[in-house]
């Protein structure tokens, strides 16, 4: 089966909700057919999600947009998309949504009386600068509410975009209110162009981080995911480049395969790499006690065996050779300045 052009994956596999679905037969399936990217607006009732997770090292969370036309094969919120009745394939690509009136929804969310001041990660599930940002911009107008507010947060991306909101991202900085985390998966280009079709470039990502080190900001590095077989061999380079460039901090996920991405990612896998598809993901499984995936809280971000071990002891070590730490900031971002505009410092109110 081909990959559509400039796509991620080649077809809409079966959402798990739906009884009944279609198989379509190998000749029918059009060859390289280009699929047209649609946005919607969304009016949500709420702005933030706050999580329980002990596996994530944040409370509060903000996704401005449902979908991710970066396209990435290995997406874990790939399914998230089942929950809108459509494919966690395509329709995840190219069937985008964003928040309208994002920004107004988190000013009223932040005035709340019982509101208590935790810093937010922007960007978690699908990332905050995929290419509609350009237009849409709702990430910047939630960056302008939290710096009016003084409330911490924390990004995540692997877009060159983010170098747009350098004038409210060194504000922030500049009263310790935010970290930015910029996720390298490899350095090799011609993997990056199949695995994650419509992201920036690993050189363009080096760029970014040294962009917004030399502006003062706290910048990180997010290896996610660690593919065993496919990129854990840059491991010791990803690091070494990324601590070059400026990064205080590091990161890792082992790649997570919920649901209808194990089936996706070994469609691309099969394409990409058929010699060594099954030893792949043999070394997969390895690390998730014989499955595909484990959602075990504990386990899910890191993997169990000696495979998740020998990769959680290369990473740390690459991080100590480079004398970068392996805890993100979020948690050492001021919580003591939050106010709401108008009024006095929240925390008095405590």
């Amino acid at each position: 089966m081909n990959q559509q052009k400039n796509r991620g994956v080649p077809d809409r596999p079966h959402n798990r909700f739906h009884q009944n679905h279609c198989v379509f037969e190998e000749d029918w399936q059009p060859d390289g057919e280009f699929f047209d990217t649609t946005v919607t607006a969304v009016q949500p009732r709420n702005i933030i999600s706050f999580n329980q997770s002990p596996d994530v090292p944040f409370d509060a969370s903000i996704n401005p947009y449902h979908g991710c036309e970066h396209g990435c094969v290995y997406c874990f919120a790939r399914p998230t998309h089942e929950y809108l009745d459509l494919s966690s394939g395509l329709d995840f690509e190219n069937k985008l949504f964003y928040k309208k009136g994002a920004a107004d929804l988190l000013k009223k969310e932040l005035s709340k009386k019982n509101y208590r001041c935790t810093p937010i990660n922007l960007g978690v599930n699908t990332d905050c600068y995929q290419p509609m940002e350009r237009t849409q911009k709702i990430t910047r107008s939630l960056l302008k509410v939290l710096d009016e507010f003084n409330h911490p947060c924390a990004l995540i991306t692997k877009s060159t975009l983010v170098l747009r909101d350098l004038d409210i991202l060194q504000s922030l900085a500049s009263k310790n209110l935010v970290q930015v985390m910029i996720s390298v998966t490899t350095l090799n280009a011609e993997l990056k162009r199949s695995m994650e079709p419509r992201a920036a470039s690993p050189n363009g990502r080096l760029k970014t981080i040294r962009t917004l080190s030399e502006a003062g900001l706290p910048v990180g590095v997010l290896m996610a995911p660690i593919i065993p077989g496919i990129n854990d061999s840059e491991i010791e380079d990803i690091i070494g480049d990324c601590a070059t460039a400026g990064v205080t901090s590091a990161g890792y996920v082992l790649i997570r395969l919920p649901h209808q991405v194990k089936q996706i990612f070994e469609q691309w896998l099969k394409s990409y790499a058929p010699l060594k598809a099954d030893h792949i993901m043999n070394l997969v499984k390895a690390c998730r006690g014989g499955k595909l995936y484990d959602a075990s809280f504990g386990q899910r971000m890191s993997g169990t065996g000696e495979i998740a071990k020998l990769i959680k002891n290369r990473f740390r070590l690459a991080c100590r050779k480079n004398g970068l730490p392996l805890e993100r900031r979020s948690d050492q971002l001021n919580t003591t300045s939050f106010k709401v505009p108008g009024t006095g410092n929240q925390m008095d109110l405590f």
